[in-house]
């Protein structure tokens, strides 16, 4: 099919379609567990078109404080019947029907006794989805289970119904009752969700659903316990069967235009206790952008072996593009986040201060991408234990963020008190409890 400008194909144009749903919220002993209106908000700022991961025209809808599931349902069925492109997200409680054990999403004003009749059936929505007959559709949640539905989505292992519908890609998390009060929640926005929105905002080219969710996932801070959708193990298992080689990595078989670096395609070894088979030894190549299989082997425990795909990866990046290159400081900080995640704090600080300078020096002071970088040494920096790496390490972070003014002050005060004490053997020991 051929179009002759964006949005038209055939002489008839493709309008999209953006649903932003905010149900009730989650709240436990007074705490917020999820601020689906706050996260609505903040994902309503992104262009639809950024959203959409094209340029054709839209609408967006916001529907927040809805009490009526029949309302919500014409909504979706609009939405649905868009020619173009279709982006849901779902965020808020979700909750159970207690007699036929059927999930909802519960919307305000749901109790447990009024389920039935003030929430919406997930069956409507995986319904109206598996109705669409045109366009792709992308549909992202984010939401907590309560005491009544936890159990179930236990049984399910997953959101059932959204799996294998065609055109239709479904990504998210689901808490469970017992997070603690402001975990995964920052600002008042989610966590998983402010990632999606700040990694489309990031980056200068927009990843691939696939890859932000994979990001996203792996950046939240997820508590322990919360379904992720999908897994890293069936983004795997669906790269294979899409592409007739089992365990191929999933940005492989997701990103319709390949990054410049081709994609590691990993084999199975027999008698290996996973499914992810051994990043490369030496002499590999890494073919295309592995951030989806290095994310899978950090969340395995297999944290040498994503290490060492991403130092294979650099090296590629590196003797193509140069070592200075935007693509090969993007190695970095991703094997910076790699080092946080195996808890090599010492390490990650080290990255994100060379990623940070490196930066500097192309995009200036005022650039989020570079204070971002400085924030990332900082934490990691302040999680070392060990009194002599984080005194070697703590004048190099000091002069970064003093080349910031623009970033938060607090930054700067907080480093430099920390490596005044780490000065004084006395003092420092308060660092360390």
């Amino acid at each position: 099919m051929g179009f002759g400008r964006v949005g038209v194909a055939d002489g008839v144009e493709r309008r999209g379609h953006v649903l932003l749903l905010a149900g009730d919220a989650a709240v436990r002993r007074g705490g917020v567990l999820v601020a689906p209106g706050v996260n609505v908000a903040a994902l309503a700022m992104v262009p639809t078109g950024v959203l959409l991961g094209c340029g054709v025209p839209a609408d967006m809808v916001c529907l927040d404080g809805v009490r009526d599931p029949n309302t919500v349902l014409t909504r979706l069925r609009v939405a649905v019947g868009a020619s173009g492109p279709l982006f849901v997200y779902v965020s808020g409680r979700l909750t159970a029907d207690r007699r036929g054990r059927q999930l909802h999403v519960a919307l305000a004003g749901t109790t447990a006794g009024s389920v039935r009749y003030t929430s919406l059936p997930w069956e409507w929505l995986v319904g109206e989805l598996r109705s669409r007959s045109t366009g792709a559709a992308t549909v992202v949640v984010d939401l907590v289970a309560d005491r009544a539905a936890w159990p179930l989505v236990g049984e399910y292992g997953t959101l059932p119904g959204l799996a294998g519908l065609p055109g239709v890609e479904a990504f998210g998390v689901v808490r469970g009752p017992a997070t603690p009060a402001g975990d995964g929640v920052a600002g008042g926005v989610s966590n998983y969700t402010r990632q999606w929105i700040d990694q489309l905002g990031r980056a200068p080219v927009r990843p691939s659903n696939v890859e932000l969710h994979v990001l996203a996932a792996g950046s939240a801070g997820l508590a322990p316990g919360t379904l992720v959708v999908p897994s890293a193990r069936e983004l795997e298992m669906r790269s294979g069967a899409a592409t007739g080689h089992p365990h191929q990595d999933p940005a492989a078989a997701a990103a319709p235009d390949p990054a410049p670096v081709p994609v590691f395609a990993s084999v199975p070894v027999p008698g290996a206790g996973s499914a992810l088979a051994p990043a490369p030894g030496p002499g590999s190549v890494v073919v295309g952008d592995p951030r989806a299989r290095l994310h899978a082997l950090a969340v395995d425990g297999r944290h040498g072996e994503a290490d060492a795909l991403a130092r294979v990866w650099e090296q590629g990046v590196v003797e193509r593009w140069g070592r200075i290159s935007v693509e090969a400081v993007q190695c970095v900080e991703i094997r910076a986040d790699l080092a946080r995640m195996a808890g090599d704090f010492v390490s990650a600080a080290r990255l994100w201060m060379g990623a940070g300078r490196a930066r500097l020096e192309w995009q200036g002071a005022d650039a989020a991408e570079v204070r971002d970088a400085a924030a990332g040494a900082l934490y990691c920096w302040t999680q070392v234990r060990d009194r002599a790496e984080a005194l070697e390490a703590g004048p190099e972070l000091v002069a970064l963020l003093r080349a910031l003014p623009l970033l938060d002050p607090d930054h700067l005060r907080l480093a430099e008190l920390r490596l005044e004490a780490l000065r004084t053997p006395d003092r420092s020991r308060s660092l360390h409890p």
